[in-house]
């Protein structure tokens, strides 16, 4: 007999097979207490807000950092266009979708998301001081684009 936290934990981890990026999927779908009553959908929104917040430190960041290191004030101001767009445009898009049952705009917003974030790591030519806030904000969209993709 399992109980229910086995077959929840199992919904999770089947969820997250499904994912280019399964320990991260896991990991951030199990910090949060709600994962264990969602659905797929549920999952889904549940990771969307994990990229806003991923996205929300990355540019609170990047406006430190332009005060900070001016000679890199063009690229970074380039991010915090990209990291704006994720933030006012992607994940809204993406959770309105996800809450009007809509999954195909669910899952561009996410993967615009991911875009962002790499357009961003692709404007410092290999010398970025974001590409760990970058590469958290493209993989945890990924791995929200891929949980979409099991609703379409």
């Amino acid at each position: 007999m399992f109980s229910v936290a086995q077959s929840d934990a199992n919904m999770i981890s089947q969820t997250c097979k499904q994912t280019p990026y399964y320990n991260l999927c896991v990991s951030c779908l199990s910090s949060d207490p709600r994962s264990f009553k969602a659905d797929v959908r549920g999952l889904a929104l549940i990771m969307v807000n994990i990229v806003k917040a991923k996205a929300t430190m990355s540019l609170h960041f990047i406006n430190q950092l332009i005060q900070r290191r001016p000679g890199l004030k063009k690229p970074l101001s380039y991010c915090a266009d990209n990291y704006d767009a994720i933030l006012t445009a992607d994940i809204p898009e993406a959770v309105e979708a996800l809450q009007k049952g809509d999954p195909k705009f669910a899952q561009d917003g996410a993967n615009d998301a991911a875009n962002e974030a790499d357009l961003c790591e692709a404007n410092f030519h290999g010398k970025s001081p974001l590409t760990k806030f970058n590469k958290v904000v493209h993989d945890t969209s990924a791995t929200a684009s891929a949980i979409v993709q099991q609703l379409l």
